[in-house]
C-alpha cells in the first residue's frame, strides 16, 4: 500500500489484530523487508505496521534533500493519515533517530518505545578522525581549484570520486549524489540534548557487539532517558534483533503487552 505525503509516496504494510498497535520503522539502507520477523512475531496479538522511509526500498525519494526533522515529520502524517496513533514504536538505527525527533517533540503520538541499534548520539571524535577530516578538507579544496581552472579536463572529477570513495563511509558510498545529501544532513543532527525530554515508557535493546552505534550509546541513552531500562544482546551486532529475533520478540512482547 501507498500513500503520497510531503510530496513523495510512502510504501506501508499492516498486519495483525489486537487492541495494541505498534509501528516498525528500519535503519538506514534497510526496508520492512528486514523487519518482516518482528511483525510476524507480533502480528498475532497486535497490530503492525512497517513503512519503507522516503529514499529506501519501495517508497519514493525525497522531493530534496531531507534531515531528520523531515523524516519525522513525514512519518507522523502518515500515521495521522491512516489513524494509527497512539502507537508504540519499535526502532532500529536511523529509525532510532526519527522516534527521538518525534517522541521528544510530541508525547502524545507514543505509548512505549523500544530502541535496537539506535542511532543519535554523535560520537567525539578521535585524533585520527581529525586528521583524517583535515586531509579530505586540504585535498577537496584542492579538486575545487582545479575545477575552476578549466583546464584540466575531468581530472578533477575523477580526483573527487577517489576522495570520496576513501574518505567516505560505506552508507554514503553507497548512495547517489542527490540522497548524499540528505544522508550528510541526517548524520549531522545530534539528538543527544533531546533524550531527556522523551517521556514515554522505554527499552533499550542492544548488542554487545554492536560496532555501528557502540554499546556505549545505549548506556547513555539509559541515563539520559527518564524512564528507560537497557537489555543487553550477548554477542548481537547492529542486526542483534534479527540476529537473536526469537529472545528479541519475546522481550518486546512482554514489554508492549504489560499494562
Amino acid at each position: 500500500m501507498e500513500a503520497t505525503i510531503d510530496g513523495t509516496t510512502i510504501h506501508y504494510e499492516e498486519q495483525g489484530q489486537g487492541s495494541h498497535r505498534v509501528v516498525l520503522l528500519h535503519g538506514w539502507g534497510c526496508d520492512t523487508k528486514l523487519m518482516k520477523p518482528i511483525a510476524d512475531a507480533l502480528s498475532g496479538e497486535m497490530r503492525v505496521l512497517s513503512l519503507d522511509f522516503p529514499g529506501h526500498g519501495q517508497s519514493g525519494r525525497p522531493p530534496e534533500p531531507w534531515g531528520v526533522p523531515e523524516f519525522a515529520s513525514a512519518t507522523r502524517r502518515l500515521l495521522e493519515q491512516l489513524d494509527f496513533l497512539p502507537c508504540s514504536v519499535i526502532a532500529h538505527s536511523f529509525g532510532g533517530r526519527v522516534t527521538i525527533q518525534l517522541a521528544s517533540e510530541a508525547p502524545a503520538l507514543f505509548e512505549k518505545l523500544v530502541l535496537t541499534g539506535a542511532a543519535g548520539i554523535r560520537p567525539p571524535q578521535t585524533e585520527e578522525g581529525r586528521r583524517r577530516s583535515e586531509q579530505y578538507r586540504r585535498l577537496r579544496k584542492l579538486c575545487d581549484g582545479l575545477k575552476k581552472a578549466r583546464i584540466f579536463g575531468k581530472l578533477p572529477e575523477r580526483l573527487e570520486e577517489q576522495l570520496r570513495r576513501k574518505y567516505g563511509s560505506r552508507d554514503y558510498n553507497a548512495l547517489d549524489a542527490e540522497m548524499r545529501k540528505t544522508f550528510v544532513k541526517v548524520i549531522s543532527l545530534d539528538l543527544t540534548d533531546r533524550l531527556s525530554q522523551i517521556q514515554q515508557p522505554t527499552l533499550l535493546l542492544w548488542g554487545d557487539r554492536d560496532t555501528e552505534t557502540p554499546l556505549w550509546m545505549g548506556q547513555k541513552m539509559e541515563k539520559l532517558i527518564p524512564d528507560a531500562g537497557l537489555v543487553v544482546l550477548e554477542g548481537g551486532t547492529h542486526f542483534a534483533y534479527l540476529e537473536q529475533a526469537p529472545r528479541f520478540t519475546a522481550i518486546v512482547r512482554h514489554f508492549l503487552m504489560e499494562e
